[in-house]
């Protein structure tokens, strides 16, 4: 996991790339481009040795965690400390349609809906309304069929 757009040659990459001998400033500039789009969120990356002898390498990003990117997309850093008790933040349906989208392939969800219930789930553990309602209670409107997906 590194911070998007801010990968170092210290810590963790540093010890862990240093005894493969590659061309870590190389290997940390591509990480940080590709991970520009994430700043200030973690972001899972993994680089795969393709040819020690060679040096050749392929650098695989992932998607940041779901909450990562609910919290990005409403502009709060943390969720609520006792989410029954404050609310962190409000989303609207149309902002997690589009974590939802950018989720999709690494969900277990076959269908939009799908997605967008789960990515609910995530907002309920955070403390986040949907639209100003519970998020329990979108999850069941759009069960329902009265939020349309």
């Amino acid at each position: 996991m590194v911070e998007g757009g801010k990968a170092s040659t210290g810590p963790p990459l540093g010890p862990a790339l240093g005894p493969l001998g590659l061309n870590l400033g190389q290997i940390v500039k591509e990480i940080n481009e590709k991970t520009k789009d994430f700043q200030g969120m973690q972001v899972p990356v993994t680089l795969v040795v393709i040819d020690a002898a060679t040096k050749k390498y392929e650098i695989k990003v992932g998607i940041p965690p779901t909450s990562a990117l609910i919290k990005k997309e409403i502009g709060i850093e943390t969720g609520a400390a006792k989410r029954k008790e404050a609310v962190a933040g409000n989303a609207t349906i149309e902002q997690i349609k589009k974590v939802a989208r950018m989720k999709m392939d690494s969900m277990m969800a076959n269908s939009l809906t799908a997605a967008v219930l789960e990515v609910i789930g995530t907002c309920v553990s955070l403390g986040i309304t949907i639209d100003g309602k519970d998020p329990k209670e979108a999850q069941m409107l759009i069960k329902k069929g009265e939020i349309k997906i």
